[in-house]
C-alpha cells in the first residue's frame, strides 16, 4: 500500500470514529498502525497528515471534539512504539483524573447554588452543636452571616434556651425532630421559625453531624396571635370591673404577642388636673410627676392625635428602632395607653395592625369599666347611705361588700345601735333575692328594727314585732334576722335567731364556737310558737362575728364547710383588731370570681377589764404600781416577756412624774388608765404637774423616754405647764 492510500483510509476511518465513537471504529486505527508499521510509515508523518486533516474537519465538522480525533490518533500510533502506548495511557489516566475533578467542581458548584436558591434557611451543625454553615436565607432570617461561622452553643439568636435543650435531647432517641420557636434577629426583632432538623452518620471520626432547615412562620404567627389575642382580650376586658384589671389583661396578651414589658395608662379628670396614672400589676396608682420627663412629653402628646391613633415612639439613640407604642383610646383624648417594648426594635405594620385591633377593643373596655365605677359608686352610696352607723361603739367593726355585678346591692343589712348606757343592740339581716328591690325592703325593715330597738324590749319580743311588720311588706316573706341585745358591763349577749346563719365566737385558749340556740323560722313566715330567746356570756377578749350567706356559702363547697373555714379564720385573728379580723374574713374566704351575693358583717371583741390607778405617787410607792400593772397583765394571758416592757415603760413614765412634774414640789397624784382588746394594750400615764425641760446636759439621766420609745409600738406626749399626759401602746403577739 502506498503512502496516499494509507493517509486516505486513515481519513476515512478518523471520519466514520467522530460519527460513532465506538470500539470498531478505534480499533480500525490500531490496525492502521500495524500497517504502517509493516509499510514503513513514520510517527513524523502521520501525526503531520493527522494535523492537516484535523484543521479540515474543524471547519467541515461543527460537531468536531479534538479529544475524539487526538484518541484515534493516539490508537493508531500506539503499534509503532510501546512509548506512544505508554504515553496513551497516561493521557487516558489523566483525562480519567480531570474529567472527575471537573465533576466534582461542577457538583461543589451545584451543590451550593441549589442550597442557596433554598427559601428556607439552611444549615449544618457538627457532633458538638457549632453551626459550621449557613446558606443566603439563614443569614436573612437571623441576620447572621456565613463569615461570622461557627456559631458556637448556645446560639446567639436562641430566645428559649430551655427549649432548645429539651429538643437537642429528643435528637438522641430520633433522627429529625420538628418544631416551631421564636428567635432573636440580629437587629432586635421577634421571629418565629419552624425548625426541621436531621442527623446525618458521617465518618466514625467526625461523628454525627446535623442538617436542619428554619423556615419563616413570623406571618401565620402573628396572624393567629394576633386572631387569638384579640379574642382573649376581647372577652376578658368585656367582664373587667377596674382599670387596673383591663392594663393587667392587656399586659398579659402584649407580652408574647409584642414583647411588652409594661403597661400605662394616663387618664386626664374632667376638671383639668393632672392625669392619674395606672400601671399594670402595680398594686398602687403612680403619680403624674413620678413618672420620666420623656414619658410625661409622650403622653402629653398623644392626647392632640386623634381616637384610635396608635404611634410607635423611635429611640433618641437608635433611629428606626421603637422603645414603645402609644395609643389613644377614647375620642375625649382624656385616656391614653403606653405600651414599653421588653428590647427598643424595629416595629412592623403587623405590629401597628394588631394593637390598632386591641385599643378598639380596650376603648370599649374603659368605657365599659367608667360607667361600671360610676354605677357602683352610686350603688354603694346609696347602700351605706342605709346602713353605716353614725358611730360605732367601743369594741365594733362592720362591713358591707356588695356582689360582683353592678348594682347589686343586695338586701343584706346590719345595725349597730346604743340602746341605753351598757347596752347595745345589733341587727345582721338578709332579704330575699338581690337588687334594688331587695334593698326596697332591706331599707324598710332595717327603718323598722332601729325603731323596734329603741324601745328597749327584749330580742325575742323585737322580731315578735318586726314579724308584723314584715307582713305589711311586699317581698319581705323568708327574711333571715339574728338580733341580740349586748351589755357591754357583764359582756351577756341576749339573742333571737330567725331563720339566720349561727353567729361565730372565738375566745382565748377555747375552740371556736357557734352560737346556735334560739333558733325559729324567718320573718312573715306561720309559725306556732313565740318567738325563742338565749344568751350567753362573752368571755373577755372574745371575737364575735355575725354575717349573712354570701360570706360562706358556694355552689362546689358545703355550707358546713364553709363555716368552719370562718370559724378557723376569726379564733386565728384574736391577736388582731376587730377591723383587721372583718378585712381578714372578707378576704380569706373570697372566692376566685370574687363574691355573687353581698355580704354584711358585724364584728365584736369584748375587752379586757380596764385598769385605773390614780394615786399620789413617791419613788417608794412606784413597785405597788408595778405590781398592780403587771397583775392585770398577766390576767389577760400576755406573755411574761412583754409584760416586763409594759411594766418597765409605764414605771419610767411615772418616774418622770416623780421627777419632772413635781421636782420641788410636793408629791402629787399620777393616773394611769389601761385597756386591753387582745389585740393591743393601750396605757395612758396622766399628771397634773408641770414640765421641767431636761438639762442641757443629763449626764447618765434622761433615758427613759428612749427606753419607751424602743419597747413601745406608738408613743405620744402632750407635755402642758398644768401636766403631762404620755399615751403609749403595745400589740400583743399571735
Amino acid at each position: 500500500m502506498t503512502h496516499d492510500d494509507f493517509h486516505t483510509e486513515y481519513a476515512a476511518a478518523l471520519r466514520g470514529y467522530l460519527e460513532t465513537r465506538n470500539q470498531e471504529d478505534l480499533a480500525v486505527g490500531h490496525e492502521l498502525g500495524r500497517r504502517a508499521l509493516y509499510d514503513d510509515i513514520s510517527v513524523l508523518e502521520i501525526v503531520e497528515k493527522h494535523s492537516e486533516l484535523v484543521r479540515r474537519l474543524v471547519v467541515e465538522l461543527p460537531r468536531f471534539d479534538g479529544a475524539v480525533a487526538l484518541a484515534f490518533l493516539l490508537q493508531t500510533l500506539a503499534p509503532l512504539d510501546v512509548a506512544t502506548r505508554g504515553f496513551l495511557d497516561g493521557t487516558k489516566r489523566y483525562e480519567e483524573q480531570r474529567a472527575r475533578a471537573e465533576d466534582l467542581a461542577d457538583r461543589d458548584e451545584f451543590r451550593n447554588a441549589v442550597v442557596n436558591s433554598l427559601q428556607e434557611g439552611f444549615f449544618v451543625a457538627d457532633r458538638t452543636g457549632a453551626v459550621i454553615e449557613v446558606n443566603d436565607a439563614f443569614t436573612k432570617l437571623t441576620g447572621y452571616p456565613a463569615h461570622g461561622l461557627p456559631y458556637q452553643w448556645p446560639y446567639p439568636w436562641l430566645v428559649d434556651e430551655k427549649a432548645a435543650l429539651s429538643q437537642q435531647s429528643r435528637m438522641s432517641e430520633h433522627n429529625q425532630v420538628q418544631y416551631e420557636t421564636p428567635i432573636r434577629h440580629r437587629d432586635g426583632r421577634l421571629v418565629w421559625v419552624a425548625a426541621n432538623i436531621n442527623r446525618v452518620n458521617a465518618d466514625a471520626a467526625d461523628g454525627d453531624v446535623y442538617v436542619g432547615t428554619l423556615r419563616d412562620i413570623t406571618a401565620e404567627r402573628a396572624f393567629a396571635a394576633r386572631e387569638s389575642a384579640v379574642l382573649r382580650l376581647a372577652t376578658a376586658v368585656s367582664v373587667a370591673k377596674s382599670l387596673s384589671e383591663v392594663l393587667s389583661i392587656t399586659l398579659d396578651e402584649c407580652r408574647l404577642a409584642l414583647d411588652v414589658h409594661r403597661v400605662v395608662a394616663a387618664v386626664w379628670p374632667t376638671s383639668g388636673a393632672e392625669p392619674a396614672i395606672q400601671v399594670a400589676a402595680a398594686l398602687t396608682p403612680s403619680d403624674w410627676r413620678q413618672l420620666d420627663e420623656p414619658l410625661r412629653e409622650i403622653f402629653q402628646q398623644a392626647r392632640r392625635q386623634l381616637p384610635l391613633t396608635v404611634q410607635p415612639v423611635e429611640t433618641p439613640d437608635t433611629p428606626g428602632q421603637s422603645s414603645g407604642i402609644v395609643a389613644v383610646l377614647t375620642g375625649a383624648g382624656d385616656v391614653a395607653l403606653w405600651l414599653e417594648l421588653r428590647v427598643p426594635r424595629r416595629v412592623s405594620a403587623e405590629d401597628r395592625l394588631l394593637v390598632t385591633v386591641l385599643v378598639g377593643h380596650l376603648g370599649l373596655a374603659i368605657q365599659h369599666v367608667r360607667q361600671f365605677e360610676a354605677a357602683r359608686e352610686t350603688s354603694l352610696t346609696l347602700q351605706h347611705a342605709m346602713l353605716a352607723p353614725t358611730e360605732l361603739p367601743p369594741g365594733f367593726a362592720v362591713r358591707y361588700e356588695p356582689a360582683v355585678p353592678p348594682l347589686e346591692i343586695g338586701g343584706d343589712w346590719y345595725d349597730v345601735l346604743r340602746v341605753g348606757d351598757q347596752r347595745i343592740g345589733i341587727i345582721v339581716g338578709d332579704c330575699v333575692g338581690r337588687g334594688l328591690s331587695a334593698a326596697a325592703v332591706m331599707g324598710q325593715l332595717r327603718a323598722s328594727a332601729r325603731a323596734l330597738l329603741l324601745t328597749g324590749a327584749e330580742p325575742a319580743q323585737l322580731l315578735e314585732e318586726l314579724d308584723s311588720v314584715a307582713e305589711l311588706i311586699p317581698n319581705a316573706f323568708c327574711t333571715t334576722v339574728f338580733l341580740a341585745i349586748l351589755d357591754t358591763n357583764s359582756g351577756e349577749f341576749s339573742y333571737s335567731c330567725a331563720g339566720h346563719l349561727p353567729a361565730v365566737l372565738a375566745a382565748p385558749q377555747a375552740a371556736p364556737t357557734l352560737i346556735t340556740d334560739a333558733r325559729s323560722v324567718p320573718l312573715a313566715v306561720h309559725r306556732k310558737k313565740p318567738r325563742p330567746q338565749a344568751s350567753v356570756v362573752l368571755p373577755p377578749g372574745s371575737t364575735l362575728m355575725l354575717y349573712t350567706d354570701g360570706l360562706v356559702e358556694r355552689r362546689d363547697v358545703s355550707l358546713d364547710d364553709g363555716i368552719a373555714h370562718l370559724s378557723a379564720t376569726v379564733a386565728s385573728g384574736l391577736h388582731l383588731t376587730v377591723d383587721d379580723v372583718a378585712d381578714a374574713a372578707l378576704r380569706d374566704l373570697a372566692p376566685p370570681g370574687g363574691y355573687d351575693d353581698d355580704i354584711a358583717i358585724v364584728v365584736y371583741r369584748r375587752p379586757y377589764a380596764p385598769l385605773v390607778i390614780d394615786r399620789v405617787v413617791t419613788a417608794d410607792r412606784l413597785s405597788d404600781i408595778r405590781h398592780q400593772l403587771a397583775s392585770w397583765l398577766q390576767s389577760a394571758a400576755v406573755p411574761d416577756e412583754q409584760v416586763a416592757d409594759i411594766v418597765l415603760s409605764v414605771n419610767e413614765a411615772c418616774a418622770n412624774s416623780i421627777e419632772h412634774g413635781y421636782r420641788e414640789r410636793k408629791p402629787g397624784k399620777v393616773r394611769i388608765d389601761g385597756e386591753n382588746d387582745g389585740a393591743r394594750v393601750h396605757l395612758k400615764v396622766t399628771d397634773v404637774g408641770s414640765w421641767k425641760p431636761a438639762a442641757i446636759d443629763p449626764g447618765m439621766r434622761g433615758r427613759g423616754l428612749l427606753l419607751i420609745r424602743a419597747v413601745s409600738d406608738w408613743l405620744e406626749m402632750d407635755c402642758t405647764p398644768s401636766g403631762t399626759t404620755v399615751d403609749m401602746s403595745f400589740n400583743l403577739p399571735a
